[in-house]
């Protein structure tokens, strides 16, 4: 599902005031990585586009090579040509200087994607439902934190307009309407600058924790799209609270006893006719519905590595945390890690409820769809739903497997899996697994504060 080349380029004509192009791609991590370019060079990218070594697609989570990725050490780290993704010129309203940032994907020589682009790794899977006659379409859902900076990166934000003696942190307020109002401004100027860029934002909600905000994306019938208004909705949400004397964190869960932030991610499925083919007459779904629901169940284990891809990611997989905990499904249950939304046939979707917002976008939904792919093709049922619906251990053990609980198993899983290395390419599963082992590998070497005031002294 290569993007077809356009005869007519970008042009920045339309914003006279820009001073400079922020021109970037998405690594392995979900990283921006790129330039600035000035104007007078500005027509020259967004027509033949740029060059950026092809091993900053392959940097760890603190932007270091990854040599076992085998694209920087011994290759003469060679750049590749990066292309200008259609529709994503805009103008980057929350710089004090004129900006516009075009999002680019890496390309070969003959035009395709680059292998280890993460754009490139979804539109291949793409190739293969555009070999069924079907067309995913596919909205995401991001939740995220505000944080007051200027009191403590690890503390809540709390309301600009509270009383002194009434805010309580530990209060959750799940879908407050005057939290809401709190940060009217704030919110308000998202969902214009991402207007502005062509983001479909939707609905924006107070989430479980203090100072927690969800912002839901309409959806497309392009999943690549899709993907592209997750990583660009990120970078307004984070550049306008930083305009706003704020930080934004997606970070799975950055506070131990508060909610976790997730990415939902939700799917239809459309024949060439353009009919929802997940719909059915008794609200059960289709088979091609439970098919693709029993390929996500089978192959969840083996993508926990990309639905989790971080050590933090894990802390938000804990009992307790509305997260989940087992590659379990149900109707309409948001404990389940995939939930069937069937009340209204023409609606008829897939909830897939695993993915920390911290996920990288492209990566996330090609693993779901490579999953529902499987099971389609492969017309695998899904396992019996439990009953009763309560999500506990006792009720889920059963029937389902439990998702990896630590880092260390998600990776093992991802490397080994024939799953993965048939959807992402052997060649991807090796660069990912190298590029989580190195960040794994940094964290083992790193001893924690509580663990110095366990044992240093007692142990």
């Amino acid at each position: 599902m290569v993007d077809q080349k356009h005869s007519i380029a970008p042009s920045l004509a339309q914003w006279p005031e820009i001073e400079v192009l922020e021109a970037f791609v998405i690594d392995v991590n979900g990283v921006a990585r790129g330039k600035w370019i000035p104007r007078d060079r500005a027509a020259e990218v967004l027509q033949k586009g740029m060059a950026l070594p092809r091993s900053a697609l392959a940097l760890d989570i603190w932007g270091r090579d990854v040599d076992e990725a085998g694209l920087a050490n011994g290759t003469g780290d060679p750049d590749g040509l990066c292309m200008p993704v259609e529709g994503t010129l805009a103008p980057a309203t929350w710089l004090d200087r004129p900006t516009a940032q075009i999002l680019m994907t890496m390309r070969n020589s003959n035009g395709e994607p680059f292998f280890a682009d993460p754009r490139g790794v979804l539109s291949r899977v793409l190739d293969r439902f555009a070999a069924l006659d079907l067309r995913p379409v596919v909205a995401a859902e991001l939740e995220f934190y505000l944080i007051d900076a200027t009191r403590s990166a690890t503390d809540p934000v709390r309301p600009p307009k509270s009383r002194a003696g009434r805010w309580q942190g530990w209060q959750t307020q799940v879908l407050s309407v005057s939290e809401l109002h709190e940060f009217e401004g704030l919110l308000s100027e998202i969902t214009r600058c991402a207007r502005l860029q062509g983001i479909p934002v939707d609905a924006t909600l107070r989430e479980n924790g203090p100072g927690q905000y969800e912002i839901n994306l309409k959806h497309v019938a392009d999943p690549l799209k899709a993907a592209d208004h997750a990583v660009l909705l990120k970078r307004v949400v984070k550049g306008v609270a930083h305009r706003n004397g704020l930080d934004a964190t997606f970070m799975a869960k950055p506070y131990g006893d508060c909610e976790g932030s997730g990415m939902h991610v939700h799917i239809s499925m459309l024949d060439k006719a353009g009919n929802n083919v997940f719909a059915s007459e008794d609200g059960k779904g289709s088979a091609t519905m439970l098919h693709a629901v029993g390929g996500l169940v089978a192959t969840m284990g083996e993508a926990m590595a990309i639905f989790a891809p971080h050590a933090n990611s894990y802390r938000r997989l804990t009992p307790g945390a509305h997260a989940p905990l087992y590659a379990s499904w149900d109707y309409d249950n948001r404990t389940a890690a995939v939930r069937l939304i069937t009340a209204s046939k023409s609606a008829s979707r897939i909830e897939h409820r695993v993915c920390g917002a911290d996920v990288n976008p492209y990566l996330a939904m090609a693993a779901i769809l490579a999953g529902m792919h499987h099971g389609i093709t492969r017309k695998l049922a899904p396992p019996p739903v439990p009953a009763p619906k309560s999500g506990r251990p006792e009720d889920l053990d059963a029937e389902f497997e439990r998702l990896s609980s630590n880092w260390d198993d998600g990776i093992e899983a991802f490397e080994e899996s024939e799953f993965v290395a048939d959807y992402f390419s052997a060649d991807y599963q090796r660069l990912y697994a190298a590029c989580k082992r190195q960040e794994l590998d940094e964290f083992r070497q790193r001893v924690t504060d509580v663990e110095y005031d366990a044992y240093l002294r007692n142990a």
